[in-house]
């Protein structure tokens, strides 16, 4: 793996369906924004064949031509699949965004992948959102390299790179991060810098030049020996650490020199078993040049240590109905059970769903079953439902390339399921099955929006479940509390896209305005209030007289309605209307216009009249009985109080739990976690964590995390209740 010494000029081409698992690779590339991974898979797909010199695949469009909000925004906002060929191999290469607010695009590409190529910037090193997805990896077993990218960068430095990666990733066992090549550095330029122009094979002692454009072999001289035998016994001792074969540690102790051919096969093992994680280096091609440095290496690896289809667990099948469901492990003949792990929207085709076949083969015009994903917290309905399948493609850039079928363990596009949405299952129509879902990310940054127009009124809501429908990371929230509409974000970014995309692709323009929390009232103390509704017009009139005390009650009682009328002042049938009176003022308010809760309201006296006393006039009589006690009285202002529970490093710990303290809230304890983490547990005025997801962020360099949930509505301090009325009459 990695020190063939041919180019394989016959390897290269279109990637088209697979005809078996064995011959399929899915891989995912995660890294943080601007390390290089979408370079990256252009130059695997120019080593491969699958886009000329130009960058631009045969008929037209180039290979990262995925999204036109990504060109506007100059980042990768969703996940990508780019197949290549090699070596007869199906490369499914999944490019995911690196900025933290599409993490959900990264976890989809996560749960479509077999591997993971971790893309690190010899120039930025590894920042803590990727230590983070690397943990994720590690704890379903999942396997994984390491790419350095960005060598030609000033002072980048592979050997110091690679010590970071071992640090950051090897855990205890940083012998198991090891590189297999090492650059090959050009003559030093006039400003100290020496370009990298090739890779050294340590396992092969080849040299291998990409200086001309074309991968080419050499052996290496005497004064580079030293330095290659040191970093390859490295290698060695790293290799036979994790090998199956017992002896072989002895015998390499014992002086024994252990075949390359052995030891490379030690070596594509451990790593499909996700033991050892090779560190290797890549450069794109240079202007005119038909290879990128460190490409065809990273292709071998892929193909002969990456494991295939058949070496993974398929996540727990059910029937619709919950009963646990086994599957053979890959089969093409099997039972169909797919799920769709990305929905996007095209203007000519409509919606088209990304699709990993985990058993069975799909095929065009086939009816299956789509299962719901159980997301109905998040605006996604829950659906069983038969649909017909339309044609299946392959992507690339902007191009669709026509499929026959798509089999156990690979990748395509399928066209019209109208009704399927990212996260849903796929399967036969008589033998309906649900996969388990992958975790979805929280969102936790609310966006309130309102129709521009009366036209776009008449399409936001169409807009809105289409969006959501591609996204499952965004929850729609229609808020009865304060009547508005709410999409739940993971960040700025990811707001600004949705955004974008209600315009651009959807044709609804809206408004933000600003987000506002369920507040409540409730009386702070004892008080009563006298309803009187009489009117006398002519003819048939009005007559309706209640008295009634108020006090308030302990959190979470709402509206208590108690009658202690005697002597028939207020005949029977007319209390319920009072008591609907009452409540219906309630829900009104009788401050700012928020709810009332939490009191007892006693009708103690009133007065009827026999011919124009009415269920209605009693209603009003309520009302303004109620009214009347609350001018007499201190009204509190009630706000939203959530438990927060916030996942940060040690060393930033301090620092979360003074800002919590900033937002008037309580910290309630610490927690030690594994991997040198501490849950800070505390209580949080939700007023003051509209905008915490963003800020946490920046307070923890993008490696906190956080849940919340609300706890209870409790008396807002004086001074700030002051403010928010103030700012609810300007407004």
């Amino acid at each position: 793996m990695g020190d063939k010494a041919n180019t394989h000029p016959g390897a290269a081409g279109r990637a088209t369906a697979a005809d078996h698992p064995a011959s399929v690779r899915n891989v995912v590339l995660v890294g943080h924004s601007g390390s290089g991974k979408t370079t990256l898979v252009e130059a695997l797909a120019l080593t491969a064949g699958a886009v000329n010199r130009a960058g631009r695949v045969e008929d037209g469009g180039t290979v990262s031509d995925y999204d036109d909000i990504e060109h506007r925004q100059q980042r990768s906002v969703q996940l990508s699949l780019v197949p290549v060929e090699w070596d007869g191999i199906k490369i499914n290469l999944l490019d995911t965004p690196g900025y933290a607010d599409f993490v959900g695009e990264l976890r989809a590409g996560l749960r479509a992948a077999d591997a993971a190529l971790f893309v690190v910037s010899a120039s930025d090193g590894v920042d803590g959102s990727t230590r983070m997805v690397w943990e994720e990896c590690a704890a379903v077993g999942m396997p994984r390299a390491i790419v350095v990218t960005h060598l030609e960068a000033a002072r980048a430095d592979f050997e110091e790179m690679t010590r970071i990666c071992a640090q950051a990733f090897g855990g205890d066992d940083p012998d198991a991060v090891l590189p297999l090549y090492l650059p090959l550095h050009g003559p030093q330029a006039p400003d100290g810098h020496a370009p990298v122009t090739g890779l050294t094979g340590l396992l092969s002692r080849k040299l291998f030049d990409y200086a001309s454009g074309e991968r080419k072999e050499s052996e290496p001289g005497e004064d580079e020996l030293p330095g290659i035998e040191e970093a390859r016994d490295r290698l060695i001792e790293g290799i036979i650490a994790e090998s199956e074969d017992e002896t072989l540690m002895d015998r390499y102790l014992g002086g024994e020199q252990i075949d390359v051919k052995t030891l490379i096969e030690d070596l594509e093992r451990a790593v499909a078993r996700g033991t050892f994680f090779p560190v290797l280096a890549a450069a794109p091609a240079a202007e005119g040049a038909r290879q990128g440095i460190g490409t065809v290496e990273l292709l071998e690896l892929v193909t002969r240590g990456f494991p295939t289809p058949l070496e993974r667990e398929a996540p727990r099948v059910t029937t619709v109905g919950g009963e646990p469901r086994a599957l053979d492990l890959c089969d093409p003949d099997g039972p169909l059970v797919a799920e769709v792990v990305k929905t996007a929207s095209d203007p000519y085709v409509g919606r088209v769903s990304l699709v990993r076949v985990f058993s069975g083969t799909l095929r065009p015009d086939q009816t299956v079953h789509v299962s719901g994903h159980g997301l109905t917290d998040r605006g996604h309905e829950d659906h069983d439902v038969d649909e017909r399948v339309g044609a299946l493609s392959s992507p690339f850039g902007k191009q669709q390339r026509a499929l026959t079928h798509c089999i156990a363990g690979d990748l395509a596009c399928v066209a019209k399921l109208s009704r399927a949405e990212t996260g849903d299952t796929l399967s036969a129509k008589d033998d309906p099955l649900l996969m388990e879902p992958w975790q979805m990310p929280d969102p936790l940054l609310p966006l309130a929006i309102r129709a521009h127009s009366k036209a776009d009124e008449d399409k936001l809501s169409q807009g809105l479940s289409r969006l959501v429908a591609e996204d499952p990371t965004m929850r729609l929230e229609q808020n009865q509390g304060t009547h508005q509409v709410v999409l739940w974000c993971l960040g700025e970014a990811h707001a600004d896209v949705a955004l974008e995309r209600l315009r651009s692709r959807y044709g609804v323009q809206v408004d933000v305005v600003p987000h506002r929390v369920a507040l409540r009232e409730t009386f702070a103390a004892k008080s009563s209030g006298r309803g009187r509704h009489v009117k006398q017009s002519g003819g048939h009139g009005q007559f309706a007289i209640c008295e009634i005390e108020v006090e308030p009650l302990p959190g979470g009682s709402g509206i208590e309605f108690v009658d202690k009328v005697v002597g028939g002042a207020v005949p029977r049938q007319f209390i319920p209307s009072v008591e609907k009176g009452v409540r219906a003022q309630a829900v009104k308010g009788v401050a700012a216009g928020h709810p009332l809760v939490d009191v007892r309201v006693t009708l103690v006296d009133g007065k009827a009249h026999s011919v124009d006393s009415s269920d209605a006039a009693f209603q009003t009589a309520g009302a303004l009985a109620l009214r009347e006690a609350a001018a007499g009285a201190t009204i509190h202002l009630l706000e939203p109080v959530a438990e927060v529970g916030v996942l940060v490093g040690d060393e930033y710990v301090g620092a979360v739990m003074s800002d919590l303290s900033g937002r008037r809230g309580r910290v309630l304890g610490t927690e030690q976690t594994s991997g040198g983490r501490t849950l800070v547990r505390a209580e949080v005025p939700e007023i003051e964590i509209g905008r915490y997801a963003v800020d946490l962020r920046s307070l923890s360099h993008g490696t906190a995390r956080f849940h919340r949930a609300y706890a209870r509505h409790e008396p807002m301090p004086a001074q700030v209740a002051e403010r928010i009325r103030q700012q609810e009459r300007d407004g």
